[in-house]
């Protein structure tokens, strides 16, 4: 090529590119209305003029402003559906335009360093730059959103868990797979359930039944690869997924207990603690399926939990005194006792092992951080009081922000505590919500979904809004 040829090509790249510049400017002007504000890309037209019944649908009727109202212009509607979206999600917005940030947060007081922060970062989103700056400039906003919010939760009744196959007995057991798509029941109609969960239709994937065997409780190994299921009987079945074997495992050697209903898996998928009599805690290796060790408590022992990724053990007898021990000196390292606890019925650990939760027969429930309880401190953070019949299940959510009480004695007994504030949610359960007796509970592995399995023999299934992951 010539140096006119190039010369040429060169002087034509030129021209498209000002002539490029000079149809985007065209296109800003056009944009902009009176003032030089930007007017939106679109308008729906049919907005203004549309009418929308929210007395028609009962999820709508919150958006009254008034108990009378029942139609509502569609500008009106979509204007209570932001304000719904901010009451329900404290710390955000609804999407604003530039223009409209920086209106409210001069009313605000500006929540930046300096206005040319705020220019630099508006300018960087209208500039579409990479998430991690965005990410980056938004520190606050994503720290805000993973803070779970006091007072009222966001809360959706999905289809039940179990509703292509509802149990014909109380739900004794409900737990989540690690892949949180998979979701089993267990209970004393002998069987175990297996469903996949879309909060849709919630189709069944499997079901054991396990002959002359109730099912006093059922639990995955965390793994994924097996479940274990045990009754009132000397004996325990182990179910492996991939298999699709049942394997009994009979009385474990040098034991005599002629029950082994309740039981723990450590968080390692190595060790089963099983509850013995006098006081015994049995553990037996998941490999070998054999006895490997006992501790021994004062008295009874009724309720154990795992803690540090199965390095120690929690465990609570019916004198109120929680013990530690450490397993692999398979020795007591701290005794404390759980204030005003006469009759202890549960206990349960927190998943970064942070806290610890016990339960007795009046409907207590006593909250403690670990570190302070070894440290002497037996005085617990918060004693909840909203149950009066025996609390027979304590469950932490996935990220420890929800901490779930109930108690199978008396119909609706459940609650959803706020555990930075330490506060019950207000909202969730309302009167309305048909928990009726409530036997077992469980959040999924990303805490996006809660079941509940009741003496119905039906498993309900809640999405919590706040997670954006099942």
């Amino acid at each position: 090529m010539d140096a006119r040829a190039l010369l040429a090509e060169v002087m034509e790249e030129d021209l498209d590119l000002s002539l490029g510049q000079e149809s985007k400017k065209n296109g800003e002007e056009e944009r902009r209305g009176a003032g030089g504000k930007k007017r939106p890309v679109w308008e729906d037209e049919e907005e203004a003029t549309a009418l929308v019944n929210i007395n028609a649908v009962s999820r709508l009727r919150k958006l009254r402003a008034v108990e009378e109202e029942t139609v509502l212009s569609g500008s009106t509607y979509a204007a209570r559906l932001r304000a719904q979206h901010e009451k329900l999600n404290p710390g955000t917005k609804w999407a604003e335009l530039p223009w409209e940030r920086r209106a409210r947060r001069k009313g605000e007081g500006d929540e930046y360093d300096s206005e040319e922060d705020l220019d630099e970062f508006e300018a960087a989103v209208d500039d579409n730059v990479g998430p991690s700056t965005l990410l980056e400039h938004n520190k606050h906003v994503i720290k805000s959103k993973s803070r779970l919010p006091q007072g009222l939760i966001e809360i959706t009744r999905m289809s039940d868990a179990n509703i292509v196959e509802p149990s014909e007995a109380v739900i004794q057991s409900v737990e989540f797979h690690r892949n949180a798509q998979l979701l089993m029941t267990a209970g004393r109609d002998k069987k175990l359930r297996f469903f996949q969960i879309d909060g849709k239709r919630n189709p069944k994937v499997q079901s054991i039944m396990l002959q002359d065997f109730p099912v006093h409780k059922a639990a995955f190994v965390p793994d994924g690869s097996s479940v274990v299921a045990a009754g009132r009987r000397n004996h325990f079945f182990v179910y492996e997924l991939e298999a699709g074997r049942v394997e009994m495992v009979k009385c474990l050697i040098g034991r005599e207990e002629k029950s082994l209903e309740s039981f723990e898996v450590s968080p390692d998928s190595k060790v089963v603690a099983f509850l013995g009599n006098e006081g015994y805690i049995i553990l037996t290796s998941l490999r070998t399926r054999q006895c490997i060790g006992t501790l021994k408590m004062n008295g009874s022992v009724r309720s154990v939990s795992f803690a540090s990724d199965g390095q120690e053990l929690l465990s609570i007898g019916g004198d109120g005194e929680v013990y530690h021990w450490d397993l692999r000196s398979r020795r007591c390292f701290h005794k404390g006792q759980d204030e005003g606890c006469i009759k202890s019925t549960a206990l349960e650990v927190s998943s970064d092992s942070r806290l610890f939760a016990t339960g007795s027969g009046s409907g207590v429930v006593n909250l403690y951080e670990r570190e302070s309880f070894l440290g002497g401190v037996t005085k617990p953070l918060k004693a909840f009081m909203n149950l009066t019949t025996n609390v027979d299940n304590l469950r932490f959510s996935p990220d420890s922000q929800i901490l779930a009480i109930s108690s199978r004695m008396k119909k609706d007994a459940l609650r959803l505590v706020h555990l930075p504030s330490k506060t019950v949610f207000s909202n969730w359960p309302s009167p309305k919500t048909p928990l009726q007796y409530v036997h077992s509970m469980a959040f999924s592995p990303g805490g996006g979904f809660f079941a509940v399995g009741n003496a119905a023999g039906r498993v309900l299934l809640y999405r919590l809004h706040h997670y954006d992951h099942a």
